[in-house]
């Protein structure tokens, strides 16, 4: 596992000048049997002009594992299913700092790793909140990563799918 501190989340803004809030994220680095990531489209509503591309996860609920977090956040944006045990143990780390909605955030996030055949995604089971600002999904290369103009986070996914596709 790699620990590293990237640039912000959500666009590098952080919030409202004051203390940032703690949060803890499972998130979900979801490859198909060619070797692309499932990215989420999706905004803050604080800057909808500024969209990006996101890994499924998020924040973790008192009391749940950040493995729980990811596997639910995976079945809730995504209809994927998989045991919290399914996804193993953590294969990348960072903490970022972002705003969100006005709010600034301090997020440590664990990523994990599921590859999947040829799944379905379905996203009828997001929140209001998560459906409000995720508009739409794709599956990504390294080499789609490394040639868009398009932002997306984390900033070292390109990387990160190389290794994981060797």
């Amino acid at each position: 596992m790699t620990q590293h501190r990237s640039p912000a989340e959500h666009g590098g803004q952080s919030g409202s000048g004051g203390q940032s809030v703690p949060r803890r994220a499972g998130r979900v680095l979801v490859l198909d049997e060619t070797g692309r990531v499932l990215l989420l489209h999706g905004y803050d509503p604080a800057r909808p002009d500024e969209p990006y591309w996101l890994t499924v996860g998020g924040g973790a609920k008192p009391g749940e594992s950040l493995a729980q977090a990811a596997a639910r956040e995976l079945a809730e944006e995504v209809g994927l299913l998989a045991p919290p045990e399914a996804l193993g143990e953590p294969v990348w780390h960072e903490v970022v700092e972002f705003g969100f909605d006005g709010t600034a955030y301090r997020q440590e996030q664990d990523f994990f790793l599921l590859r999947v055949a040829a799944p379905v995604v379905r996203t009828d089971g997001m929140d209001d909140e998560e459906a409000a600002v995720i508009d739409g999904y794709r599956w990504w290369s390294a080499a789609d990563l490394e040639s868009t103009p398009e932002t997306f986070y984390p900033a070292e996914l390109p990387r990160l799918l190389r290794e994981f596709n060797r």
